[in-house]
C-alpha cells in the first residue's frame, strides 16, 4: 500500500524538494527535519547527478556543491537510513535514469525499499520507457512518480491511468526555476487527471510564494517547492535550516 497517499490526508499538501549534501549531509538533515517540523508532508530528496537536464541555474548549482563536496548515492542511502529513525512523513528520491542505472536498477530500488523511500522521481525517463524500472519499483513496493507536462497534451489521460503514488504536475514549460507567473492552463490538465485517476497530483516547477501556492493547491492537491529552498541554503549554508523551516511555515499556512 502507497504510504505516499498520506501526505494529502490533511488538506492541501506541501512538498518539499532538497538536494542531498549541498552544502553537506548534516545540513540537509537538519533542514529535511525544520522542513517536516513546519508541516511539510512530504520530501523530495534529489540525489545530484552531473547533468541534471531538468534543472535551472538553481539546483544545477546546488548539484555541483554537493557533488564537489563529495555526496555519493551510497552516502545518501545511509544518510536516509538515519533520518528514518525519526523523520515519518513519506520521502521521495528525485534523480536521473542514468544515476540508477548505473548503480543497478534492482540494487538501487531494493535499497529504496529497505530505507524506507517511498517514491522514485525520474524526470528524464519517457513515459513510454518507463517499463524499463516499473516491475522492479512494483517488485520493492517503491511508486514510480510519474510527470505531466504542458507537453503532455493527448497523453495525460493514459499517463494519468497508470499513476501511482502522486502525479507531478510540471507547471510550465522549460527547467525548474522560479517564476514570477504561471501561465499554463492547469486546471485543464487537472481536469483531465482527475476524470482518469483518483490518485492525488501536486504542481510544481516555478512555485515560490505563498500565493503562486495557494492558487497551485485550489486547483490541485498540494505544492511542490524546490529552487525556492535551494536559494535560502545557497545564501545561509549551515545556518539554514532555521530559515527554511520559517519559510515552509509560512507556505503551509497559505495552503490551509
Amino acid at each position: 500500500m502507497s504510504k505516499i497517499k498520506n501526505a494529502f490526508e490533511n488538506g492541501k499538501a506541501f512538498i518539499a524538494f532538497i538536494t542531498c549534501g549541498d552544502p553537506n549531509l548534516e545540513t540537509t538533515a537538519a533542514v529535511v527535519r525544520a522542513a517536516v517540523e513546519n508541516g511539510a508532508d512530504l520530501i523530495e530528496l534529489g540525489i545530484p547527478f552531473s547533468d541534471p537536464t531538468a534543472e535551472g541555474p538553481v539546483i544545477q548549482g546546488a548539484n555541483l556543491r554537493a557533488l564537489n563536496g563529495g555526496v555519493t548515492t551510497d552516502k545518501i542511502f545511509k544518510f536516509v537510513k538515519e533520518l528514518r529513525k525519526d523523520v515519518k512523513v513519506p520521502m521521495v528520491f528525485m534523480t536521473y535514469a542514468n544515476v540508477v542505472f548505473s548503480y543497478g536498477a534492482e540494487r538501487f530500488i531494493s535499497t529504496c525499499r529497505d530505507i524506507e523511500i517511498d517514491g522514485l522521481i525520474l524526470p528524464d525517463l519517457p513515459f513510454e520507457e518507463k517499463e524499463e524500472f516499473l516491475p522492479i519499483c512494483r517488485e520493492y513496493g517503491v511508486d514510480l512518480v510519474s510527470l505531466i507536462a504542458p507537453t503532455s497534451e493527448n497523453r495525460i489521460a493514459m499517463i494519468a491511468k497508470e499513476a501511482e503514488g502522486f502525479l507531478y504536475i510540471v507547471s510550465s514549460l522549460g527547467v525548474t526555476g522560479m517564476r514570477s507567473e504561471i501561465k499554463t492552463d492547469l486546471a485543464s490538465i487537472v481536469k483531465v487527471v482527475r476524470q482518469n485517476t483518483d490518485i492525488p497530483c501536486a504542481i510544481g516547477f516555478g512555485i515560490s510564494t505563498p500565493e503562486q501556492a495557494r492558487k497551485m493547491a485550489d486547483i490541485s492537491d498540494g505544492a511542490i517547492v524546490g529552487s525556492a529552498i535551494i536559494k535560502l541554503l545557497e545564501k545561509y549554508g549551515k545556518d539554514a535550516p532555521k530559515y527554511v523551516g520559517a519559510y515552509v511555515k509560512s507556505m503551509k499556512e497559505a495552503l490551509k
